[in-house]
């Protein structure tokens, strides 16, 4: 096979960029969805009067459309190659400099040129396109089978200005594209640790319920007084772990499922399942006085298991910032329709600077030796928000509250 056929034989075509599979395959794609190439190649043609342009990716044995406007039917179109020995362009790249007559038959330089003469070309130009470092990409060319006057000083300056400028924008959209792969490549590593993270508090629920009825059990059997208190520090890890489970576990669903979804009941047992969490939280910290005033006074409809959640969360956070031997407080009530819970401590007052980030995920306050995820609060925050509530955050006179407002929800909300 002589080396002609066998160069024939590996040139690529428009069908192969459509399948996907050209060797230049990112270049075109990026050259032939650019809206500024498309301008300029309309722009040069229209300037010009040439009737052919476009952008080439050249290398040292390969010429490739990238983008063509053809109005002469050479037909090339993206992805179609030809041979780099019948181009002008190889000289361009080995020397970077331009090629540019008006017409072939009385150029003193390209008169009779067998590439002219092949292709039928008048007149033509051929500016290197360099990327900002001064590597090589290609050529902006402009062709017509008729003479044109391109070698006028402002048509050059236009063509060299449009090749640099061709030249400026490739790297913009590389880094784009690179910018964009790395994004998704992070958006995909944040879906694995979200699952991760689910799997693992779902694995580690058994456990720690095994541990906690372990607890009971041992509660009823005769012990010491150093037996009891230990017991007591235990139960009240064992409720912190399980509330960092539920964190967790509610959180993967929210940032995997697009956020926690709640369904309200129409009577719901909103009183009893705040107080059942109050309970357990006594059981779990003895020591800890919690002060409990519910007057709801109506039936409610809402997803009291969440609203719970939320309550337990503020509370926990609550006892976390607490000045000693000073009690917690959980009023509820309603008031036009909708749902005040507010939970409240005596402590140090909460920075205006931090409020407005106290319940993003993962941020603990100014405290940065606190204990958790910080998730407490987003979750609570979360819950609130898709009840159609808020949580607000007031500090008075050494009183710190977090105030849960939920409208009373319709059924199956």
């Amino acid at each position: 096979m002589s080396d002609g056929v066998q160069r024939s034989a590996v040139l690529q075509d428009h069908a192969v960029f459509q399948a996907g599979s050209h060797d230049f395959q990112s270049d075109i794609e990026m050259l032939a969805a650019s809206e500024l190439v498309g301008t300029i190649l309309e722009t040069v043609m229209l300037a010009t009067n040439m009737r052919f342009a476009a952008v080439a990716r050249v290398t040292a044995d390969r010429w490739v459309a990238c983008r063509t406007v053809d109005e002469v039917n050479f037909g090339l179109v993206a992805g179609d190659e030809i041979e780099i020995q019948s181009t002008f362009c190889q000289s361009v790249r080995q020397t970077t400099e331009k090629v540019v007559f008006n017409d072939v038959a009385t150029d003193e330089i390209y008169r009779n040129h067998p590439i002219a003469l092949k292709f039928g070309i008048a007149s033509y130009a051929s500016i290197p396109i360099l990327r900002s470092d001064g590597a090589f990409f290609g050529t902006l060319c402009a062709i017509d089978t008729v003479p044109r006057n391109i070698k006028h000083p402002r048509a050059v300056a236009m063509l060299e200005m449009f090749a640099d400028l061709i030249g400026r924008s490739l790297e913009t959209e590389e880094r784009l594209e690179a910018h964009e792969e790395l994004v998704e490549h992070e958006r995909k590593l944040t879906r694995i640790q979200e699952e991760f993270v689910a799997v693992l508090g779902h694995d580690l629920r058994n456990p720690v319920a095994a541990f906690d009825a372990g607890l009971r059990q041992l509660g009823h059997e005769p012990l010491s007084d150093r037996g009891n208190t230990l017991i007591s520090l235990m139960r009240s890890s064992v409720r912190r772990m399980n509330d960092l489970i539920e964190n967790i576990m509610l959180h993967a669903k929210s940032r995997l499922g697009g956020g926690i979804r709640v369904s309200a009941e129409p009577d719901a047992p909103l009183a009893e399942a705040i107080t059942g969490v109050v309970e357990e939280i006594r059981a779990a910290t003895p020591e800890q006085e919690i002060r409990l005033d519910l007057a709801f006074g109506q039936p409610v409809s809402c997803d009291a298991a969440r609203v719970a959640q939320a309550v337990s969360n503020l509370l926990s956070n609550a006892a976390r910032h607490s000045l000693p031997d000073t009690p917690l407080e959980v009023r509820g009530a309603i008031e036009n329709n909708v749902i005040h819970i507010a939970v409240s401590n005596h402590g140090e007052e909460v920075p205006e600077e931090v409020r407005d980030r106290l319940f993003k995920p993962f941020e603990r306050g100014t405290d940065e030796r606190s204990e958790g995820l910080g998730l407490g609060l987003h979750i609570a925050a979360s819950i609130a928000t898709a009840h159609g509530g808020r949580i607000a955050v007031d500090c008075t006179g050494g009183v710190t509250s977090f105030t849960l407002s939920l409208p009373v929800l319709p059924p199956e909300a």
